[in-house]
């Protein structure tokens, strides 16, 4: 069979997207039907339920899918992570899913770990690593402290360069749907590094309110967490993800899409226009 035919081929089957309720992978999904791409969402609530920690889900979620977006929640970089996604990757391959295209982090080791294991597969896959996202404070885990009117985290003076989820889905679809990705990993960041103080200041503008930002311990976030019942590795992972490492920008953005990516102000702007952050 000719890559051509192959490729072809794969576009027509449908592809999961894993997640797909999810920051990224609802975006991915939207782009895909917008294109007429038959999407099939990957979930515990789906009409074909897909649950990472239930392995007998997996093969009706795969029923006649070509490529899948891989996403795995909460974060790769968390113990099991890697071994699961390379089980699942092989499954994929051995029914009919050829393309694989896996959202990973930046400088985690252990989702590098996870790229190697779906690599292994021996898919035609993409790699996109991304910083942490915008919508993090919209749509996630930091949506109560920023109503609350703080960001009290374990981050010091850390910066990073957030990135946007639209980016994210956009360079996703780019990457599902164009071969010249495939064998490619791409690293993507918004177009300036902000610290978690810069973050409280441009909400505050957004919002019109005081949004503070308060450093706190290692132990008083893991108390935090353990107070309302979230993941307590969170702070292994902000510890690992902001001593430095990610402090610089990339520019896959760029690379895949020939646009810049978009501004925190800009997301922070538009996100107060829908009211979600009205108290």
């Amino acid at each position: 069979m000719t890559q051509t035919t192959q490729n072809a081929q794969t576009e027509t089957k449908t592809t999961l997207v894993i997640g797909g309720t999810g920051k990224t992978g609802r975006r991915v999904a939207e782009r895909l039907a917008a294109q007429g791409l038959p999407v099939r969402i990957g979930s515990r609530n789906a009409d074909r339920p897909f649950v990472w920690e239930d392995p007998a889900t997996w093969e009706g979620a795969l029923e006649g899918v070509g490529a899948v977006y891989v996403t795995y929640y909460p974060d790769l970089a968390f113990p099991g992570a890697a071994e699961s996604v390379g089980e699942f990757s092989k499954f994929a391959v051995a029914r009919g899913a050829s393309r694989l295209v896996l959202l990973s982090g930046r400088g985690e080791e252990g989702a590098q770990v996870a790229e190697e294991k779906l690599k292994e597969s021996g898919a035609d896959w993409t790699v996109v690593r991304s910083s942490w996202f915008n919508q993090n404070f919209n749509e996630s885990f930091f949506l109560e402290p920023v109503l609350g009117g703080e960001l009290a985290l374990p981050t010091g003076h850390a910066v990073e360069p957030f990135v946007d989820a639209d980016d994210i889905a956009d360079v996703v679809v780019a990457a599902l749907t164009d071969p010249k990705h495939v064998g490619q990993t791409y690293e993507l960041s918004g177009p300036r590094l902000l610290s978690y103080q810069d973050v409280a200041e441009e909400l505050s503008k957004a919002t019109g309110r005081e949004i503070k930002y308060t450093a706190v311990t290692s132990d008083e976030y893991r108390a935090f967490l353990k107070e309302n019942d979230l993941p307590e590795d969170f702070v292994e992972l902000f510890a690992l993800t902001l001593d430095g490492r990610n402090a610089h920008l990339v520019h896959g953005v760029e690379e895949v899409l020939g646009r810049k990516p978009r501004d925190f102000a800009d997301f922070a702007r538009d996100a107060a226009a829908t009211g979600v952050w009205n108290v």
